[in-house]
């Protein structure tokens, strides 16, 4: 049986839960981050993952410790515990994953990852995912950490029926979309840049990764409010989707930070030129209940193959050169 202190974690994290909702409307991305988060301490793991069921594989919508990196993983569903887990409708545990015929030897040793437990997330009466620990360690689990996971799934299953109560089709949306814009979040940007960057890899044609800062969103809020706040990152995403193409994908990927994917590359100037126009697009004022507020974006990109071919070394890079378009602003403006 669970201890004490570890049920009162469970409910630590319902009031958690309860309060998030209240405050955010049930937004079903960070309440994921919430709980993978909280499952860590729960059970003693390295790592924690919320996967979703989609198609015939299972994706990474939410990720804590060891597999904070895996965002927007994909395993087939049919080679892997956690599709079992699925297809069963019953908790599972591995003792080690390297023995174990159920497990994706292949990601599990990419993660470092010897033992886990998966319980069923169910909604509508349907499972539809998993919540996922792991450990480092081979035999790290037992019996008192399967209890505590489900009582944790049971939270989760609850907070999606009521997050997602108007269509079971909106779990998907609301798992992988920003709440406030409706733009994809960073889950599933990373999500279309694996699976770009893989095609790209297969087919030699050129795509870039871009980050923006939107400028201005701290001036906004210490002066006006937030919801002068929330009106002026609506006007920002409006726009950045009006000066891309519909093959663009741009996500927000938290706070006043967007990301956006380019494929295939314009031909007309390259990447610099695209880059001046969205800024020129994105900078300027809109109208907010009679006064004119100012906001603009701080812009770096980063190419695949030219800059390299690792996902996270294009997004390094692309961080760097933004916050550096960043600086360059702040020191003209000074």
């Amino acid at each position: 049986m669970p201890t004490r202190d570890k049920l009162l974690e469970v409910i630590a994290l319902q009031t958690e839960v309860a309060g998030l909702g209240l405050e955010l409307d049930l937004d079903l991305g960070r309440l994921l981050d919430r709980v993978v988060k909280r499952t860590l301490s729960l059970v003693d793991a390295d790592g924690a993952a919320l996967e979703m069921a989609e198609g015939d594989e299972m994706v990474y919508r939410a990720a804590a410790g060891m597999a904070e990196g895996s965002l927007g993983l994909r395993l087939k569903r049919s080679h892997s515990l956690s599709g079992l887990c699925v297809a069963q409708g019953r908790a599972l545990c591995c003792d080690d994953a390297l023995l174990d015929p159920r497990c994706d030897r292949a990601a599990c040793e990419r993660l470092g990852l010897r033992a886990m437990v998966v319980v069923p997330l169910r909604h509508h009466g349907v499972t539809v995912g998993v919540l996922k620990a792991m450990s480092k360690r081979a035999g790290h689990f037992e019996d008192r950490h399967l209890s505590l996971l489900g009582l944790v799934s049971q939270l989760v299953a609850a907070a999606m029926y009521f997050a997602t109560r108007y269509a079971p089709g909106e779990l998907f949306h609301k798992a992988t979309h920003d709440g406030l814009t409706d733009l994809p979040n960073r889950s599933l940007f990373l999500d279309r840049l694996h699976a770009s960057l893989a095609q790209a890899l297969r087919d030699g044609q050129p795509l870039a990764v871009m980050m923006l800062d939107m400028n201005g969103l701290k001036l906004i809020n210490d002066g006006f409010g937030h919801r002068a706040g929330d009106a002026a990152l609506l006007e920002f995403a409006r726009r950045l989707v009006g000066g891309l193409r519909q093959s663009d994908v741009a996500a927000r990927l938290g706070g006043d930070e967007f990301g956006v994917l380019l494929r295939p590359l314009a031909a007309d100037g390259g990447l610099e030129a695209t880059m001046q126009r969205l800024a020129a697009h994105l900078d300027g004022s809109f109208a907010f209940e009679g006064r004119l507020l100012q906001i603009g974006a701080s812009i770096g990109a980063a190419c695949f193959p030219e800059d390299g071919v690792d996902l996270s070394r294009l997004i390094e890079l692309a961080d760097q050169r933004m916050y550096r378009h960043k600086r360059g602003l702040q020191q003209a403006h000074a």
